[in-house]
């Protein structure tokens, strides 16, 4: 009977012992720590909105235990920083750092949304939160969702109700030059 009771318990001990995928979506952006990919706008890009045309990169520049920052320059606009953080409940909260070029926040700054749940290994959602909702009115019924795999990490923004899609996707096979520190941040 003990050894029935045993091999009962082990597999629930095994479920409760499984990584959430939230998780791992985080280890997976981890381990491009120190890595620069260049992207490409596979959706919503126009002439004149300053990402047409620019150069575009991605820095995962640090990755700390709950916290990673991926700078996203624009050609020589350094004022763009992805926060990733994960909370206790392993739920992640992507926040978007603008800032100057002398190193003081913008006044449109820290917006984005918390996971509603821990999502997929390979894509989380983001909700607008309501600090976004009260700072950016119009941005209240956006959508980030990030999607990762071997081969590419994608940024994406819907804002729902309008035609507003914006994507970008980066190639994670290709790793190209480090670039500086993005503005606010020393190298």
């Amino acid at each position: 009977m003990k050894k029935l009771v045993i091999l009962f318990l082990l597999p629930l001990q095994l479920i409760a012992q499984e990584v959430p995928n939230s998780v791992k979506f985080f280890n997976s952006i981890k381990q491009h720590c120190g890595k620069a990919y260049e992207g490409k706008i596979t959706e919503g890009g126009k002439e004149g909105d300053g990402f047409v045309g620019e150069k575009l990169v991605m820095h995962v520049r640090s990755c700390e235990d709950n916290i990673i920052r991926i700078p996203f320059f624009v050609g020589e606009d350094k004022s763009r920083t992805w926060v990733f953080t994960m909370n206790d409940d392993k739920l992640i909260r992507l926040k978007h750092d603008h800032r100057h070029k002398d190193g003081s926040e913008d006044k449109i700054t820290q917006y984005g949304g918390l996971n509603p749940n821990t999502g997929l290994a390979d894509i989380q959602f983001f909700p607008a939160d309501q600090e976004t909702a009260t700072l950016i009115p119009y941005a209240s019924n956006n959508v980030w969702w990030i999607n990762i795999d071997k081969t590419s990490f994608n940024y994406n923004l819907r804002r729902i109700g309008t035609d507003r899609f914006f994507s970008v996707k980066f190639d994670l096979t290709k790793e190209v030059k480090t670039p500086s520190a993005p503005w606010g941040s020393e190298d």
